[in-house]
């Protein structure tokens, strides 16, 4: 059911008046609230070293790490909730929770004490339970009161309505920190205050949040794990799904829908908009349109993550033969890729460099664009950062990004932290190389147009080299072949 909007003027609602007489019934007979507080989060044993390590670096600031609040999709109705990854971070809180709450880590002569502002289920009694559509539980469904939050949290908590008066207090005499992208409102009310902070103090927080996920601790780690593994349960499922796919036109949505259904039946959803590219569409390199048929002689480009209800998520691709054989020039293409992308992994170790996966995995695939003849210059002179880089006419993008609670995570950290740092334990990142050789592309051989390459697989980096989180899918050819046959046989059985 879509919310009424309570900001539209009343000449122009679609709300009904509520009598004296509904007022007075609608609080009455209601079974009580279970008197039993809830058990903690799974992360909450974890946000605590989380915040103690944010306030070591901002001692005598007060932090203010907003939820967000949600946004309008169309009139009246609003998209799903998600909180900023930060706020997720340092509280725990996942799926759809918390819109409009706010974290706030105020100093104090030993650290910080963080205080969780949210805004409480209110009483039957009163109007907002049955009136207020976007926090009513007869709209949105029962919120938690203050002691049930806690107990989630573990964080003291306090009704939004104290948040004014908390972020005013001594203003004059504190530098206070916001993230500034998450609550637009919330920091131009920040910004009226007659504080010591400044737009750079609060990029200075950003970077922070950023850095502080570089290196996941256990819990995210068996998290991303956790999304690998649904993930690859839902590539089975495409699969299976592939002659339905092909049958009914338009299959890359047909694709996108398995993928989407498994996503929120495992987890909260997909970690990003899944890229379903079949054909020429797999040489875009952010297909998300996804509205072409799926085509016996073509390859299915699919990139696609489940993330979890903790907001961690998987990010793979497996480029798929439609009809579970490859061709000849679709095999050639694949195992060049291939290759790159185990020589990405082999380089993906602690102490390396970050960008030590692309560089391995780009001198696989210019020396193979070179045997090819593609290559308008020797491989040597392409690979010059000077006075090269034709072979990213093919390979456009970057081979390796950071991965967790965002699927391009770390997004704030100072670039000698990430693109020119250095891999450490715990780091989890993706290793993606590809080759998209366009149809319109008249510099390559004829039977290489149309065909588009990505594998991609999700790596944590340990102590003594790394873990492929993703190994589970197949991305041998041969391996890819024999898989889709005995899931093309499952699919049929089912059918009769």
């Amino acid at each position: 059911m879509a919310r009424v909007s309570e900001e539209q003027p009343k000449t122009r609602s679609r709300a009904i008046p509520y009598s004296e007489a509904f007022k007075t019934f609608i609080p009455t007979g209601w079974a009580p609230y279970a008197p039993d507080l809830p058990e903690p989060l799974p992360a909450t044993a974890w946000t605590q070293a989380r915040r103690d390590s944010l306030s070591a670096l901002f001692p005598g600031d007060r932090l203010v790490v907003p939820a967000g609040g949600l946004k309008v999709r169309s009139n009246d109705t609003d998209y799903r909730f998600r909180p900023h990854s930060a706020f997720a971070h340092l509280t725990g809180l996942g799926t759809d929770r918390e819109p409009d709450a706010v974290l706030v880590l105020e100093p104090t002569d030993s650290g910080h004490d963080a205080t969780l502002y949210f805004r409480p289920r209110a009483p039957r009694t009163s109007e907002e339970f049955y009136a207020n559509a976007r926090y009513g539980e007869m709209w949105v469904g029962q919120r938690e009161s203050l002691a049930e939050m806690a107990a989630l949290t573990g964080l003291t908590v306090a009704d939004i309505a104290d948040l004014e008066d908390a972020l005013a207090k001594n203003a004059s005499a504190t530098r206070v920190r916001i993230v500034r992208e998450a609550d637009a409102a919330l920091t131009d009310q920040v910004d009226a205050l007659d504080h010591l902070g400044s737009a750079e103090a609060d990029a200075e927080l950003s970077t922070a949040l950023s850095e502080l996920r570089l290196c996941k601790d256990e819990f995210e780690v068996d998290q991303m794990r956790e999304a690998c593994a649904k993930t690859a349960v839902a590539f089975e499922e495409v699969v299976r799904a592939l002659p339905e796919a092909v049958r009914r036109g338009r299959g890359e949505r047909w694709v996108e829908g398995v993928f989407g259904l498994h996503a929120r039946h495992a987890g909260n959803a997909v970690g990003y908009d899944t890229i379903a590219a079949a054909g020429d569409h797999a040489c875009t390199l952010h297909w998300i349109r996804n509205d072409g048929d799926l085509r016996g002689d073509e390859l299915l480009l699919l990139d696609a993550g489940i993330e979890l209800d903790t907001l961690y998520t998987a990010d793979i691709t497996r480029t798929l033969p439609v009809s579970g054989r490859f061709s000849e020039a679709q095999r050639k293409v694949y195992e060049a890729v291939l290759e790159a992308q185990q020589a990405g992994i082999d380089a993906a170790q602690p102490g390396a460099d970050f960008l030590a996966p692309h560089l391995a995995a780009v001198v696989v695939l210019v020396k193979r664009l070179e045997d090819w003849g593609i290559l308008p210059v020797s491989a040597a002179e392409s690979v010059d950062p000077e006075t090269g880089g034709q072979h990213r006419r093919w390979m456009v993008h970057g081979t390796s990004h950071h991965l967790g609670i965002d699927v391009h995570d770390c997004a704030q950290a100072l670039a000698e932290n990430y693109r020119e740092g250095t891999l450490k334990p715990g780091m989890v990142i993706t290793v993606e190389p590809g080759l998209y050789f366009k149809e319109t592309d008249l510099l390559v051989p004829e039977e290489f147009r149309g065909i588009g390459v990505r594998i991609e697989d999700d790596i944590l980096i340990t102590a003594d080299g790394n873990e492929n989180l993703s190994a589970a899918l197949p991305k041998d050819p041969d391996e890819i072949e024999a898989w889709m046959s005995v899931l093309f046989e499952r699919s049929s059985d089912r059918e009769h």
